[in-house]
């Protein structure tokens, strides 16, 4: 039987499927790629549904999207705690076990991260218009994401995070840049993010390097290296620096066309 392969997430489908059963792209319609080499990430269907592991993820509304995960028995999520707009009473909520919270708090950053199991449904949404992209990560893969860009990863999926001291005088005004680190061992697992406006990815090859304004970096691959570069642009009498994030490959990184700062405590 002929199968699908998402551009997205390159998983197989059903020949009559619409939307990707792995990630919820749709099947339909061309990969968009501008002149310079970036994607732009799928926008999923209002209602389109793709399945992890025995549960199932509903993708509903367009502006301010919300993922509504269906959690089956021994299935679970995690999830930064301001990011759950409802769940069924049934379902268990719990403090995910991380360490090194303390640092990151000092930093201005939120670190509590919670847990939830199933069965029963829970939903998630961030209260900022964008998109949400869905990440397969296969097994032994890793991605690194600007925080407070996650939604939601499936329970196989290892969660932690890592200060960029580099950067340190170009997200926070002075207390530092965290990447959230998420690791799959055997299985494979998605993770969840809310990118703000559009988002767009574009693979890097060995040694190519490209600057970002770090507002707009969103997450890479691990064989991605990142570290701040200043450019100092002279008016006249006045030179005047300006923060870049370079990111040097191999490998993809993705970005989110409004840039959002978030200020520290």
């Amino acid at each position: 039987m002929d199968r699908l392969e998402c551009q997205w997430c390159h998983a197989q489908n059903p020949s009559e499927a619409r939307s990707c059963e792995h990630c919820g792209a749709p099947l339909d319609r061309a990969a968009l790629v501008s002149d310079s080499g970036w994607r732009e990430a799928p926008r999923l269907r209002d209602m389109a549904k793709f399945q992890f592991s025995n549960s199932t993820c509903q993708v509903e509304g367009e502006l301010v999207p919300v993922a509504e995960i269906n959690l089956s028995p021994g299935d679970g999520v995690i999830f930064e705690h301001h990011t759950m707009l409802w769940k069924d009473e049934s379902v268990p909520v719990g403090v995910y076990p991380l360490g090194g919270g303390l640092k990151r708090s000092l930093g201005g950053m939120p670190y509590v991260v919670t847990q939830a199991g199933g069965p029963g449904r829970i939903a998630f949404s961030r209260d900022a218009a964008g998109e949400i992209v869905t990440l397969l990560l296969h097994p032994t893969m890793e991605i690194d994401v600007r925080e407070h860009a996650f939604l939601a990863a499936s329970h196989s999926v290892r969660y932690s995070f890592e200060r960029i001291k580099g950067l340190a005088n170009i997200l926070h005004g002075g207390s530092g840049m965290y990447l959230d680190r998420f690791v799959t061992a055997g299985e494979p697992g998605i993770v969840l993010l809310h990118g703000y406006g559009n988002v767009f990815e574009r693979t890097l090859a060995p040694g190519e390097k490209i600057l970002l304004e770090p507002g707009g970096y969103l997450y890479k691959d691990s064989s991605v290296t990142m570290q701040a570069v200043q450019l100092n642009v002279r008016t006249g009498v006045f030179r005047h620096g300006m923060y870049l994030a370079e990111m040097t490959g191999p490998g993809r990184v993705g970005i989110q066309s409004m840039y959002h700062h978030h200020a520290s405590e």
